[in-house]
């Protein structure tokens, strides 16, 4: 579940559409396409059509004319449907959230381990999605998908946690702020890679003997203290940085309980 902090400065704005109409389409409120001849394509062929495309192709390749194309269709077909680019967004930000997609199981366990199963459920869907951190979703259009997620983790937390309400909501938000930046952080090292060629390895390997001699010249002692491994791949920094942020909220639960 995304709290709508993620992809700020992104290349695309959720919410850019007919607001109204989008909500129609979310909540299955507005009418259906009623002439013309019998419809071939449904909505919901159209925005996993649009989700196939930017998984596969990136986000900046989305348009509405390439997704008539992955459905084998003309263009105009698809404005039956759905208005243009800016509804269609809005409608796969949605569907991405849904429980087949985002399947954690935040379960029994205490508040705890619901968040930090809503964190590690929220980083697969960016790694499933990494177009998702290029939509500016500090607005977010909220359909079932965003409200079904958001209420079950409240329904988890909010008695046990004891949190005033905003405090609350601010939990989602400060978990979803830490998972969005690590996820940039593994997108961006898989796009240097992919765009220079060198692996991370070959990458760091290329600077050791410049390194070398800085950590010999004494400029730098407490670096060149470092254990061997404190720059290793090994250590997992998202699940440290994750277990600490509860840390510090297990303080705060405590103190008002």
């Amino acid at each position: 579940m995304t709290s709508g902090t993620s992809g700020t400065g992104g290349t695309e704005t959720s919410g850019s559409g007919d607001i109204a109409r989008t909500l129609e389409l979310l909540w299955e409120t507005g009418r259906r396409p009623s002439r013309g001849p019998k419809p071939t394509l449904t909505l919901d062929r159209i925005v996993e059509a649009a989700i196939q495309v930017a998984d596969t192709e990136g986000l900046e390749k989305l348009s509405m004319r390439r997704v008539a194309a992955e459905l084998g269709t003309g263009t105009m077909s698809l404005y039956r449907y759905v208005p243009g680019k800016g509804e269609l967004l809005d409608l796969m930000l949605d569907r991405v959230q849904r429980p087949s997609e985002n399947p954690a199981d935040l379960g029994e366990g205490g508040w705890r381990a619901a968040l930090e199963a809503l964190g590690r459920a929220t980083l697969a869907l960016y790694r499933r999605h990494p177009w998702l951190l290029q939509v500016n979703q500090t607005r977010p259009i909220l359909g079932p998908s965003a409200l079904d997620g958001m209420e079950k983790v409240l329904t988890l937390i909010r008695r046990p946690m004891g949190l005033t309400d905003p405090e609350l909501v601010s939990v989602i938000v400060m978990i979803d702020g830490y998972v969005v930046g690590a996820a940039r952080t593994q997108l961006y090292q898989q796009e240097a890679e992919r765009r220079t060629g060198l692996t991370d390895a070959e990458f760091w390997q290329a600077q050791v003997p410049a390194l070398e001699k800085a950590m010999a010249s004494g400029r730098y002692p407490v670096m060149a203290s470092l254990s061997e491994d404190a720059f290793g791949a090994e250590f997992d920094h998202f699940e440290f940085g994750l277990q600490r942020l509860l840390d510090g909220l297990e303080v705060l639960v405590a103190r008002r309980a």
